[in-house]
């Protein structure tokens, strides 16, 4: 592909060129899997708004790492899909650093969402007369804006850092701006004092919600077998599924993208595991929650029920004693 004098102001995303008979394909899983991510996300986040049974810790931090995965994907999809239907894969310098700033954050605060909630399972668990005191909604609140401010600062110092550097390609071998292959591109070869801080640093902002989470769990798991029956150890700890099931996806992806070695890397694999992260874990996870959780089909047959006393309470179409038998089944809660 020719690089043209203008994409010194910019960069081209080489992103799947090199495979022309795919692009069509590739176009419409992208396209559904997007929709299917947007709608399941915003699903779930308007449930928990609309539903006070879930107006809970647990699912205050479900509502915004919903949010999270929709920013996330709203990122990288959409110019991917322009790109593949369009055939042109061009960004501008500004917003190659913008929105490498912006994925940089929100896959950060990915991790620090799953850290709370981590710590969340901890305080039901083995914590529950206490739990609702420690889980406060300041405490809430506090974890979470707190790691907004700890995930900005870190995605505005890699994204003036890197984009401050001496830059000496612009074609880019992905569908994004990623910090790696961005790095790649810079001019001069970073020393092994600068490679270890970036190490360092970058180890305690992906790695430190995840050492968090292992202590979280094994406090739990130590908690739970102290329990006298199986039955009661078994209950407990499926409160924690839905949230084990998603650490375990996102950070097995997480690990071998960033801390893999150098020497297996590829482009190919390198955007596989991409789309993995920013789409498909996203679109898993109200599926996840949903699928896998009592609370929130609960509160999805309650809202069915609840729409259709609303809708059809009134229509002389309905016998009234079966408004009564549907309205007594409502008010008496889940069976």
């Amino acid at each position: 592909m020719e690089v043209k004098n203008e994409t010194h102001h910019g960069f081209i995303l080489l992103g799947f060129s090199d495979m022309p008979d795919l692009l069509l394909p590739l176009f419409s899983i992208f396209m559904g899997a997007y929709i299917i991510c947007i709608v399941g996300n915003f699903s779930i986040s308007m449930l928990i708004i609309s539903q006070p049974q879930l107006h809970t810790p647990m699912y205050v931090l479900v509502g915004n790492l919903a949010f999270v995965d929709l920013f996330l994907t709203s990122i990288t999809i959409p110019r991917a899909l322009y790109g593949l239907i369009s055939g042109n894969t061009y960004i501008s310098f500004h917003g190659c650093f913008l929105q490498l700033f912006f994925l940089l954050a929100v896959g950060n605060m990915d991790s620090f969402l799953l850290a709370i909630m981590a710590f969340d399972r901890y305080s039901a668990v083995c914590h529950p007369l206490r739990y609702l005191s420690i889980m406060s909604r300041k405490t809430c609140i506090c974890l979470v804006a707190s790691s907004w401010v700890i995930v900005s600062l870190h995605s505005a110092l890699y994204a003036i850092m890197t984009s401050s550097q001496a830059l000496c390609k612009w074609v880019i071998p992905h569908f994004f701006c990623d910090l790696p292959v961005v790095m790649l591109l810079s001019c001069s070869v970073p020393s092994n004092l600068e490679q270890i801080g970036v190490f360092i640093e970058c180890g305690i902002i992906i790695l430190g919600p995840l050492f968090f989470i292992l202590v979280s769990y094994i406090l739990i798991i130590r908690a739970v077998l102290k329990l006298q029956t199986s039955k009661g150890r078994w209950k407990t700890f499926s409160t924690c599924s839905s949230h084990l099931t998603i650490v375990i996806i996102y950070y097995s992806t997480i690990l071998f993208m960033y801390f893999r070695p150098s020497s297996i890397y590829s482009p190919a694999n390198d955007r596989v595991i991409s789309i993995v992260i920013s789409l498909f874990i996203p679109m898993l996870n109200p599926f996840i929650y949903s699928l896998r959780n009592k609370q929130v089909k609960s509160a999805v047959k309650s809202l069915t029920i609840s729409f259709k006393l609303k809708n059809f309470g009134r229509s002389s179409i309905w016998e009234p004693q079966e408004f009564v038998m549907m309205k007594m089944k409502f008010d008496s809660g889940p069976g």
